[in-house]
């Protein structure tokens, strides 16, 4: 019989358009996080991040914990969940106090909290994140523990991610009704972040480009944080259906053909490599399928991802991602798994792209150490790092401000995006 999971573990629930995953992880007395059990099953009432229909994604929310609880061999009650939709918004907010020279003292620090909370006005949106990220000393930025240090003034970036919040809702009802306790809900970009940038990528400037299977989320880091987003609703998922819709068979078939032959770029030999395609079962009369070149396959792969990273360059452009050639793009989600993917963004894109994947998990399944599973671990990292969040100064899991305008949000920091 399973036991009761201890106060220590963290169980990660990624919840996306194509799976739903769990992760129940430990950490170990080196502070690194043990990985006991994992659990996955097709996503089968998410669209586009949102909830569609809610008893399918209580159920394979239900299945996914119950899996990894069974490989674990414990019972869990809490878990920490993504939220990817669109309709996220991250920006900085900056406040300032005078001190008049003396010490910064923890009172101060805590006075300067308390108002950077009272500053945040997401515009109805509901706070996913409020948290501190660097604070200043005289307009000197980048400072991290100004505890004991003297200063005239002193100043804090508070890095706040909101979202709508009708679809978090909807998330965290799924979950509460898979009898499970939501401890809290994080944007996707901020986990994925922590699975797989380094902390020097993040401080000198990274895009982050989620290809998941509903939606393309196109995150900037600079300065230690991450400073900008945008969501394309397009994803992996519109390249199988294209592969269905082109070749007559089904999504399940698709899918196959795309991971076994597709590919994001082409070679002479791809005319001469056959592939059979199975029709869609049940029609009368159906023929017993068709065949095609891998280069008919690969075209039609081509032809969404050009329109895809198309519009990721777009975003890249919209958030100011400008600047030496060499700045680097990571590729993460489920799309990254396709062939050739991150060569062909290099080029389409014209900057260094790399894959990213979850790194510093012990114990982690082979079969859950790829792109795809990105978030997920990076819910794990999240949970451990245990982060100060001004939420709870306001004793609230998640708080919702209506004022009319985004006010001390707009003042983003100059620094951060200055290098772009």
């Amino acid at each position: 019989m399973a036991k009761v999971a201890p106060e220590e573990l963290i169980t990660a629930l990624d919840i996306g358009s194509s799976k739903i995953s769990a992760m129940i992880a430990q950490k170990g007395d080196g502070g690194e996080l043990i990985v006991l059990g994992t659990g996955q099953r097709e996503s089968r009432g998410v669209k586009r991040g949102y909830i569609a229909d809610a008893d399918a994604t209580e159920a394979a929310v239900r299945e996914a914990v119950e899996q990894a609880e069974r490989i674990a061999g414990v019972n869990i009650q809490n878990v920490w969940v993504s939220f990817s939709a669109g309709g996220l918004v991250s920006d900085v907010a900056s406040i300032e106090f005078e001190l008049g020279g003396h010490r910064v003292e923890q009172s101060d620090i805590d006075a300067l909290l308390h108002a950077g909370r009272e500053s945040i006005d997401p515009a109805g949106r509901m706070v996913l994140h409020a948290q501190p990220a660097l604070y200043t000393l005289d307009g000197l930025t980048g400072v991290k523990k100004p505890l004991g240090l003297h200063a005239d003034r002193l100043g804090v970036h508070i890095h706040v991610v909101a979202a709508d919040g009708s679809p978090v809702r909807n998330l965290g009802l799924c979950v509460a009704n898979a009898h499970l306790e939501v401890k809290s809900i994080i944007a996707s970009p901020v986990a994925t972040g922590m699975a797989c940038l380094s902390d020097e990528e993040r401080e000198l400037g990274v895009a982050l480009v989620e290809l998941g299977a509903g939606i393309t989320n196109v995150s900037l880091f600079a300065g230690g944080m991450l400073v900008g987003l945008t969501s394309i609703p397009f994803g992996a998922q519109d390249i199988t259906d294209d592969i269905a819709s082109a070749f007559g068979t089904s999504r399940a078939q698709a899918e196959r053909m795309k991971c076994f032959y597709g590919s994001a770029n082409a070679s002479p030999r791809d005319n001469h490599d056959m592939i059979d395609v199975a029709p869609i079962s049940g029609e009368e009369g159906q023929s017993d399928g068709t065949r095609i070149t891998r280069a008919q396959l690969i075209a039609v792969i081509r032809q969404r991802l050009d329109h895809l990273v198309g519009e990721v360059q777009k975003a890249l452009t919209e958030l100011k991602f400008s600047g030496p050639v060499g700045r680097q793009v990571v590729l993460t989600g489920g799309g990254a798994e396709l062939k050739g993917v991150a060569d062909y963004a290099q080029q389409a894109l014209g900057r260094s792209v790399r894959i990213g994947r979850p790194r510093g998990l012990t114990a982690l399944p082979e079969a859950h150490s790829g792109p795809a599973f990105a978030t997920l671990a990076g819910l794990a990292f999240y949970a451990a790092s245990d982060p100060v969040d001004l939420r709870a100064l306001a004793g609230k899991h998640q708080m919702v401000h209506r004022p009319k305008g985004l006010g001390a949000i707009r003042r983003l920091i100059a620094m951060a995006r200055a290098n772009y």
